[in-house]
């Protein structure tokens, strides 16, 4: 075993010593290690049960025959880090989750890894740091939350919360309501209602085959997410006894499915980053150009929030993952998944239960898929739109560029009413390295909404968008403001033309005004120039090679 290397020999004495000390018995010795690594925290409602599912997954590696080690990994919540400071954190954080991934499992040479996660980006830097160290591994995501309700009505936190508080800006609704959905849209534990980033990534893992068949949607709190906790902590024994490792699961076929079924669902564009991502700690070329190859013969089929009116508990009652992906099944690589089975024998075993929130091809809510990428004079190197959330009458647009350099401003000039018909918000230095952290503009785009906005309004940035998000935006512009990009050039009331449907986004001036607005052209100075966040925006990537750390 791995974990041989700390404590057999003679000269391991000492390391025997300090084991001793944590109460391990010389037959314990003898057992896999199973390092369990949970991002609980009291901070994110996604991760608040997760001491429940640590009982649940240190039961399964005991009766499986393994020594569990449970430790900790930090997490942020991206919905209470917003508009402000903290949303330059989250994608950060993606790599210290990776780096403490790698970190405590090679320097106690733990045989195997049990990844306790649930929130946007810790289910992506827990794949990043097991594709990283290739040691047998699953992953466990602690469910979506279950509707809110007012009034009869199920609720989101997004729609209940970020757009309300617009439409309670414009005297839509009373101080009262909003002051009900405050308290009632995010009712207990899980990740948020929607299709959002933390649900699609964690279907995703499931597509993957990193998670164990019907994780991805089983509800927080539920027996059945206890039972797979349980069976999860079983399994990563067999697989340490078999020495199946992550790359044995995670491969260009793989992914090709997770984009599959990212595209069959309408998930969040910040999948785009994550996957890619993952691909490159895995050694595996993955570029924009397969996404919008894979989204052009893939249909919607699923309508969830924010784009439509089902949530994820309808996805779950409806069959969950498996279902999905038995609807797909002809658009599927049959390959290997950590539960034993091959998809294929995954997609013959289910079941699907309701036939508008998991449609036939033939009756998609969108001939393509969710993500369109976007090229032109305005994102040379790509540009992602989530366009199952974006109305037909929008897919085309022609606007006058109004032009900020932080959302901050954006959000201001929004909810005081001097965004207008016809205008293309620009909030541009917010990449990930300008940002620095690429923040999430969903803020924004939902006062967007909430005013009213979203049929006669674009919006495009360098940043990011949450999965949350709907309607005509366009972000991960790249190269970046902060690089050099096109989208720093901008002036107020340029012409900016969006055609989703031909993949355009264009700005209209002439090569020589371009080129003479360069002339004139220097980067704002860094916005954060002390602490992690200066050396993250040094070693950035651009968001088209997944804003990694190179």
């Amino acid at each position: 075993m791995r974990s041989d290397k700390i404590k057999k020999g003679l000269e391991r004495v000492p390391h025997r010593a300090l084991l001793h000390a944590t109460g391990l018995s010389k037959k314990d010795l003898g057992r896999p290690f199973i390092g369990i690594a949970s991002s609980f925290t009291d901070l994110i409602p996604g991760h608040i049960g997760m001491r429940d599912l640590e009982r649940y997954i240190e039961r399964g590696v005991c009766y499986g025959g393994g020594v569990p080690f449970l430790f900790g990994v930090p997490g942020i919540c991206d919905g209470i880090a917003m508009g402000h400071l903290g949303m330059c954190y989250p994608l950060a954080l993606r790599e210290i989750v990776a780096d403490t991934i790698e970190t405590v499992c090679n320097a106690h040479q733990l045989d195997g890894i049990v990844c306790l996660t649930n929130c946007d980006k810790i289910t992506p830097g827990m794949l990043m740091g097991i594709a990283r160290l290739n040691i047998p591994a699953i992953i466990v995501t602690a469910g979506p939350m279950l509707s809110g309700r007012y009034n009869k009505r199920k609720l989101a936190f997004v729609h209940d919360t970020y757009e309300a508080l617009a439409r309670a800006k414009k005297g839509e609704i009373s101080p009262k309501e909003l002051a009900c959905l405050e308290m009632e849209s995010c009712p207990g534990a899980g990740s948020c209602q929607g299709l959002y980033t933390a649900n699609t990534m964690a279907c995703l893992t499931e597509t993957m085959g990193m998670s164990l068949p019907g994780c991805g949607t089983a509800l927080a709190g539920s027996a059945k997410k206890r039972r797979i906790a349980q069976a999860s902590g079983e399994r990563i024994v067999e697989l340490v006894k078999k020495n199946i490792n992550p790359l044995n699961i995670i491969n260009k076929q793989s992914l090709e499915n997770a984009i599959v079924v990212d595209m069959a669902l309408g998930g969040s564009t910040n999948t785009v980053l994550h996957l890619m991502a993952i691909a490159h700690e895995a050694k595996i070329k993955l570029d924009l150009a397969t996404f919008d190859r894979i989204s052009k013969t893939t249909p919607h089929i699923t309508n969830l929030e924010p784009a439509g009116p089902y949530f994820m508990e309808d996805l779950e009652y409806a069959g969950g993952i498996p279902a999905v992906l038995k609807r797909l099944k002809k658009k599927l690589h049959n390959t290997n998944t950590l539960s034993g089975k091959k998809i294929f024998e995954i997609t013959d075993g289910a079941c699907i239960f309701d036939q508008e929130v998991i449609r036939p091809l033939n009756k998609a809510y969108h001939k393509q898929g969710g993500i369109a990428v976007l090229y032109g004079n305005l994102a040379p190197f790509g540009a992602v739109v989530k366009q199952a959330a974006v109305s037909a009458k929008m897919m085309k647009f022609k606007g006058k560029a109004k032009v900020f350099n932080r959302e901050e401003e954006a959000m201001q000039a929004i909810l005081a009413g001097k965004i207008k018909k016809g205008d293309v918000i620009v909030i541009r230095y917010e990449g990930p390295a300008g940002g620095p952290g690429m923040r999430e503009m969903l803020a924004p785009t939902s006062a967007i909404v909430g005013m009213g906005l979203a049929d006669s309004v674009a919006l495009i940035t360098d940043g990011r968008f949450s999965g949350g998000t709907k309607g005509p935006c366009i972000g991960h512009i790249s190269p970046e403001a902060y690089s050099g990009g096109e989208i720093a050039i901008l002036k107020n009331s340029d012409i900016i033309e969006i055609d989703i449907a031909k993949r355009k986004i264009e700005v209209k001036l002439t090569k020589s005004e371009i080129e003479k607005r360069y002339r004139g052209w220097k980067p704002i100075p860094p916005k954060i120039k002390t602490g992690y966040l200066a050396r993250y925006s040094k070693l950035v990537s651009s968001a088209d090679k997944g804003a990694v750390l190179l």
